[in-house]
């Protein structure tokens, strides 16, 4: 059966909503005011669940039926050397923009240099959850993050990775997942034109949402990570001029708004059908992104290697052939803009279970509450393949 117009599913799955129904005019009109808006109902608020995240359960169940699964919980060494060659590109073109036209910087910097950005955030993506050198050498990650991040031109990899592991461990959750949007984006980004702004703008919005959701204490490593980068921006700007500069920063800017690429911040948990909230695209774009599109694997096993997520999928194909997936980012883009039934409300919450936990191996200066899901480890990722998260980040 067909999803949209670009993706499909097997098997049972929840209703579409009915034929002409009403909903509130949202931003500039009246309190109370309604119109018709095609077939659906614009969302108000977020989809609020009561039951615990799929993916901890579904990993369970498929290691019991597929054990071979663990021999794919290894590091890539690959994304070292894949990394390297990345870096030395962007210091060749960082050469080869220097004395362009303005123009032809700006163009320059959304055909390559915001791909080859973008490709690199999954790189520190796949870096954050230690597939570079293992979990064993969790501090090694952290500094070949930092080595990544410098052809970004803004830094954030440790933070990156402090606050992702809170999105795998707590998805969803409310107060610690920032991967979700403030109340404030749903209630104003509502209209086709705000969402367009919302898809150009999201990168800055995802950067101010820790302050209001779950802000943490600044680490020596987030500390160094700024240091480094505040360093080799001015190394480029000595060295190549302010051409140079700019070509480096608003890449990675245009590579994370309008971008083809960027559907996959919208693909992964915007749910397009009710009672998913996470989903998987297998399409090209895949080979520039380390397989980030291969989600719903990726969420139930953090710790296999994007390179592997492929192999995984075949394995345990029962589990995700029927799932809802996609196999264009930029359609997602587009009806993400043009469907008047998604917004950033379009996204699945949960009040967290459980005690208050603040696991006892955290140092005093970094400790943050959290809540421990039942089944879910609360302490810090070693060298099992049966490890799920690692939070060595706090260590430092």
């Amino acid at each position: 059966m067909v999803f949209g117009t670009w993706g499909r599913w097997a098997g049972n799955h929840p209703s579409l909503p009915g034929e002409q129904q009403r909903a509130r005019v949202c931003g500039n009109g009246a309190a109370g005011e309604e119109r018709v808006m095609g077939n659906a109902v614009a969302r108000e608020d977020f989809e609020w669940v009561y039951t615990d995240q799929p993916h901890a359960d579904r990993r369970k169940e498929i290691l019991s039926k597929h054990p071979e699964i663990k021999t794919l919980m290894k590091p890539d060494y690959n994304l070292i050397w894949i990394v390297t060659l990345m870096v030395l590109a962007q210091l060749v073109a960082l050469y080869l923009v220097k004395d362009l036209e303005w123009k032809w910087v700006i163009f320059w910097s959304y055909v390559f240099g915001s791909c080859l950005d973008h490709s690199m955030t999954l790189a520190i993506h796949e870096i954050a959850h230690n597939s570079a050198f293992g979990n064993c050498k969790p501090l090694w990650n952290r500094w070949f993050g930092m080595f990544a991040n410098l052809v970004f031109g803004i830094p954030y990899s440790v933070s990156f990775k402090r606050y992702h592991m809170d999105h795998h461990r707590y998805l969803g959750g409310e107060g610690v997942d920032v991967d979700i949007p403030l109340p404030i984006e749903g209630w104003f980004f509502c209209t086709r034109f705000r969402k367009f702004l919302w898809v150009i703008f999201q990168h800055f919005l995802f950067v101010i949402r820790p302050l209001f959701i779950n802000p943490k204490p600044i680490s020596r490593l987030e500390i160094m990570n700024l240091s480094i980068q505040f360093l080799f921006d001015v190394m480029v700007y000595y060295v190549f001029g302010v051409k140079a500069l700019v070509y480096l920063i608003t890449g990675s800017l245009l590579g994370l708004g309008l971008h083809p690429i960027s559907g996959h911040f919208i693909a992964e948990h915007y749910m397009f059908l009710k009672g998913y909230e996470t989903y998987s695209y297998y399409g090209p774009l895949n080979k520039l992104t380390f397989n980030v599109g291969y989600h719903n694997e990726h969420h139930d096993f953090p710790n296999v290697p994007g390179k592997n997520l492929p192999l995984l999928k075949k394995m345990a194909s029962e589990y995700y052939d029927h799932l809802p997936q996609y196999n264009s980012w930029t359609k997602v883009l587009y009806d993400f803009v043009m469907d008047d039934t998604i917004s950033p409300y379009s996204r699945v919450k949960r009040h967290l279970k459980g005690a208050v936990v603040v696991p006892a191996w955290l140092p005093a200066s970094f400790q943050t509450i959290t809540r421990a899901p039942a089944g879910l480890p609360d302490s810090p990722a070693g060298n099992s393949p049966n490890t799920i998260w690692n939070s060595d980040f706090v260590r430092f």
